[in-house]
C-alpha cells in the first residue's frame, strides 16, 4: 500500500529534518538506520556483559555469608585483597587457620572477624 501522506520528522540519529513517507519512519537515511543500530548493539552488549559481571560479584559474597568455615580464595574476596595477603597473614599467625591437607586451609569466620579487633 502506497501513501501520498508527508510528515515531517526528525532523524533519531543524526537529528535532522526529514520528509517521511510512514508515521513509523524513524530515520533520514539507510546509513543513519544502520549507524543507529550498531549503537544500540553494541550498548546492549555492553549492558549485558554488566549484568553477568555483576552476578559474579554479588552471588559469591551471598554464598561466602551462608558459610561458617571459608577457603582463602574466599576469605581475599571478603577481605578485598589478594590470595598472598591472605596466605602471608596466616604464616604470620595474625589470622587463625586450619591446615586440613598440603594446599587445604581452611578459616572459620568468626576467627576472621577476631582478626580486625
Amino acid at each position: 500500500m502506497s501513501s501520498n501522506i508527508k510528515i515531517t520528522r526528525v532523524c533519531d540519529y543524526c537529528n535532522k529534518a526529514f520528509l517521511a513517507r510512514t508515521t513509523t519512519t524513524k530515520y533520514c537515511s539507510h546509513k543513519c538506520n544502520q549507524q543507529h543500530y550498531k549503537i544500540r548493539a553494541k550498548q546492549k552488549k555492553i549492558e549485558t556483559s554488566n549484568k553477568e559481571t555483576l552476578k559474579t560479584i554479588v552471588f559469591p559474597l551471598e554464598q561466602i555469608n551462608s558459610k561458617d568455615y571459608l577457603t582463602v580464595k574466599e576469605v581475599s574476596v571478603l577481605l578485598n585483597c589478594s590470595v598472598r595477603t591472605v596466605y602471608r597473614n596466616v604464616k604470620n599467625s595474625n589470622i587463625k587457620a586450619v591446615k586440613i591437607g598440603q594446599r587445604m586451609i581452611r578459616i572459620r569466620k568468626s576467627d576472621l572477624e577476631s582478626f580486625f579487633n
